[in-house]
């Protein structure tokens, strides 16, 4: 994978973390993968619709901005031919997603995927409109919540032993 990673032509690095996840997204040009700790998504994620989308929003948000801005070049040259705008898939066929992630479970890494590819979305298009529609969706903003510490004298962060009055 390293010696693989080496040859393709790296676009964007991003980190997103979560919990005590952590999320390292490389986006590359390629064939539209969606690569999870050398698994495909939907197996590394076992088949979770929600997850699955959740971690290909940012992507679709890139994907609205490019159709618009064909819709637009299409309308100023009043072109007949509607074949590009078509969707093949949530991920822009032309580039992958490589993703090392670690810690924590299932849930706290899919939030961190999502807040990596994000950012790795924003850096690559750079544009301004698509950083406002991601903040505007809640992609860039990190979820700060962690679990809270034990304290000696509890049974959890919380929970103290039953009391007896008498």
């Amino acid at each position: 994978m390293s010696q693989q990673t080496e040859k393709m032509e790296i676009l964007v690095r991003a980190v997103g973390r979560r919990k005590e996840a952590v999320a390292q997204v490389k986006i590359v040009k390629g064939t539209g993968k969606f690569l999870i700790n050398n698994k495909p998504a939907s197996d590394y994620l076992h088949n979770n619709s929600n997850s699955i989308l959740s971690i290909q929003a940012p992507f679709e948000i890139l994907q609205k901005k490019e159709v618009l801005e064909k819709i637009q070049d299409q309308n100023s040259t009043n072109s007949q031919d509607n074949s590009e705008i078509a969707l093949s898939g949530l991920i822009p066929s032309n580039l992958d997603a490589l993703v090392k992630v670690e810690g924590g479970g299932l849930m706290g890494q899919t939030e961190a995927i999502k807040l990596a590819v994000a950012r790795a979305v924003c850096q690559m298009n750079g544009t301004s409109e698509i950083r406002k529609n991601l903040k505007d969706k809640g992609y860039l903003t990190q979820d700060s919540r962690v679990k809270e510490r034990r304290k000696y004298g509890l049974r959890k962060a919380r929970k103290a032993p039953q009391y007896n009055k008498r």
